[in-house]
């Protein structure tokens, strides 16, 4: 019995040994190995690894690029008009000793960083004007004065602006990570968003819509110009069609009753006697009423047709 609690104490104590003297390094980390806060291993590659037991320490550090969140902050650009800045950066580990005796941890790497990227990036705005930080520069006319329209608002012109300053402050931290010896490597510097402080916000919604009011104003008038022009077009067109159909309308009408007229003397001119008797009978139509009372002279024309049969000797 009191060997197999020996057996089992020793067995024990060899897994507790064991699991202090082996270790396993990810993929994705690399490990400093501390020995009473001295270094005194690294490894890079994955794999089981053997240290000295209750002696050494592991310290784990990421392998994989690392991302700075840094908060949003109030800059003020070369004419003292602040900007909300928020930015990020990238950076990758590539000394683990150096890191850990200039850094300490990715905890204190973050801060650190994130101010050095922060003071650097208020440093190169603070060399540029507005309009260039949010990506545009003004346009400015031969002797450097800037150009501006009616109301007085500077024109502005695209630019990689953005881009250069971020270059430039990328290439500032990098040299002051490799000056300080801090065993990482600067991946990238981006702006997530450049806008105006929520105390100027609205004025300047404010001044955009009136200059979009402006705009539209003048598209408004220049497309009732429009209208009146081809209104006035129109109307003109209309009239000179109206007045060629009336034109042609009169002549066509003209040219059926000379038509008609010539009919009519050529049939009169047949049967004269047939013509007066039918114009007769039209007079009579339109004179004569079943009421009617008439009174005619004897000799007229009109009563040898009422009188008798026969034909008229006269006209």
């Amino acid at each position: 019995m009191r060997n197999l609690i020996i057996i089992a104490i020793v067995i024990i104590v060899g897994l507790v040994v064991l699991r202090q003297a082996l270790y396993v390094v990810d993929v994705t980390e690399q490990v400093i190995i501390l020995r009473f806060g001295e270094v005194v291993d690294t490894r890079t590659s994955p794999g089981l690894n053997v240290k000295a037991p209750f002696v050494d320490t592991v310290v784990r550090l990421d392998r994989r690029i690392l991302r700075i969140d840094a908060p949003p902050v109030s800059m003020p650009d070369t004419n003292k008009q602040n900007l909300v800045i928020d930015i990020y950066a990238r950076y990758r580990i590539t000394d683990p000793v150096q890191f850990r005796k200039t850094l300490q941890s990715e905890n204190n790497a973050r801060s650190r960083l994130g101010d050095i990227v922060t003071s650097t990036l208020r440093d190169r705005v603070a060399q540029r004007e507005r309009e260039a930080i949010i990506g545009a520069e003004p346009l400015r006319d031969e002797n450097g004065a800037p150009v501006v329209d009616e109301e007085g608002v500077p024109l502005v012109e695209a630019r990689e602006t953005r881009t250069e300053i971020l270059n430039e402050v990328l290439a500032e931290v990098r040299n002051i990570t490799v000056r300080d010896q801090f065993g990482i490597e600067m991946i990238d510097v981006r702006i997530k968003r450049a806008d105006f402080p929520e105390a100027v916000t609205q004025s300047i919604f404010t001044r955009m819509r009136a200059e979009r009011n402006r705009i539209a104003a003048g598209f408004r008038a220049e497309g009732e110009e429009q209208d009146r022009r081809i209104r006035a077009e129109t109307d003109r067109d209309r009239d000179v069609i109206v007045a060629e159909a009336e034109r042609e309308a009169n002549k066509r009408r003209g040219e059926g009753e000379a038509e008609a007229i010539s009919i009519l003397a050529e049939a009169l001119n047949r049967d004269p006697e047939l013509f007066a008797f039918l114009r007769s009978l039209e007079s009579y139509q339109r004179i004569i009423r079943q009421q009617d009372t008439i009174i005619l002279s004897s000799d007229a024309p009109l009563f040898d047709y009422l009188a008798g049969p026969a034909l008229p000797a006269g006209n």
